[in-house]
């Protein structure tokens, strides 16, 4: 079969991620330009479109230089289409149809959840896994079954991400959050915080207010600990319930809090015991990024799956299990 070579587009937050990936697999460029972000302040969709509409054409310039190849050698043209902030994922979408039609490429929008699932698949050794994706707007624990990604499990409020952010810029730690809570936490003794699991969901609104209210009266670094090793908790159980109701032999960490070490090491340690292996992909493409874009793209596209101009809407709350997967038997 000929290769072929996409070119992913990213952009359903504040990274905006090109990337250029072959048929084969060969990750030809991964380029990631992030929205400066205030450090009291989240992510304003409007703004974070307006950086992502400045930048795409020399990040899209940037990539073809890295990958060796002009415009011309594009085959393929993949974008996020949701879940994601609606602003952002307009600019994806409408950059995408202005090169499909002025390459006259084919053009594929993908599932941003399931990018993260499938670079994960594509760059360790895990074939069939559950799959624990977790990030500022996403905490899902996703397995493959009956030609779909099933979800067995997920937050029913504010994703993990988005609450350990949340909670740095209202200690005034700065943005993003998660680095800087996981180096307090080292140095921090743990107390009880709320631990709301709800069979296979989550709810991490309650522990946020907690732990904020909790600043009047511990430490800074021990808050941090505990707030951390709560809401990583949580995230273990959910994901043990769900490897022994599917029987799977592989448990995957994708998104961008698995950057974590120390939720690397909690998730390890569960799999070990039951017998599973555990990966993680390279911290590069953990976090939101074009190449998962490009490849989801290469494997829809390699199933039959393309979009004309007036299918390319974008989705903002695009379920992972509403996606058919045809490329996967």
């Amino acid at each position: 079969m000929e290769e072929i070579t996409c070119l992913g587009i990213e952009g359903t937050a504040e990274k905006l991620g090109i990337g250029i990936v072959t048929s084969s697999g060969r990750i030809l460029a991964n380029v990631v330009r992030q929205q400066a972000l205030k450090a009291q302040a989240g992510i304003h969709p409007r703004e974070a479109a307006q950086h992502h509409a400045e930048h795409v054409p020399q990040v899209i310039r940037a990539a073809l230089k890295k990958a060796g190849i002009s415009l011309e050698d594009i085959d393929l043209i993949a974008f996020s289409r949701g879940p994601g902030l609606g602003p952002c994922l307009r600019v994806a979408a409408v950059s995408a149809r202005t090169l499909s039609l002025s390459l006259g490429k084919p053009l594929v929008g993908v599932n941003h959840c399931i990018g993260h699932i499938e670079i994960g698949r594509l760059l360790t050794e895990a074939e069939d896994p559950l799959t624990l994706y977790v990030s500022g707007g996403n905490s899902q624990v996703i397995a493959y079954d009956s030609g779909r990604y099933r979800v067995f499990g997920e937050t029913l409020d504010i994703a993990v991400g988005n609450c350990i952010d949340q909670f740095a810029r209202r200690a005034n730690l700065g943005n993003p959050g998660g680095p800087i809570v996981e180096k307090l936490a080292r140095k921090g003794k743990y107390f009880p915080l709320p631990y709301v699991v709800k069979g296979m969901d989550l709810s991490y609104s309650g522990i946020l207010t907690a732990a904020v209210e909790a600043l009047n009266k511990h430490p800074v670094e021990d808050v941090c600990r505990s707030l951390q090793e709560t809401v990583f908790a949580m995230l273990v159980e959910v994901t043990e319930r769900a490897l022994a109701q599917t029987e799977k032999d592989e448990v995957m960490l994708v998104g961008g809090v698995g950057v974590n070490r120390r939720l690397q090491d909690m998730i390890s340690l569960m799999a070990e015991e039951h017998g599973a292996g555990f990966y993680v992909p390279p911290r590069d493409v953990l976090g939101d990024n074009g190449a998962m874009i490009a490849w989801l793209g290469v494997l829809m596209y390699r199933s039959g799956v393309t979009h004309e101009l007036m299918d390319t809407t974008v989705i903002q709350r695009y379920r992972t299990d509403e996606v058919e997967v045809k490329w996967r038997s």
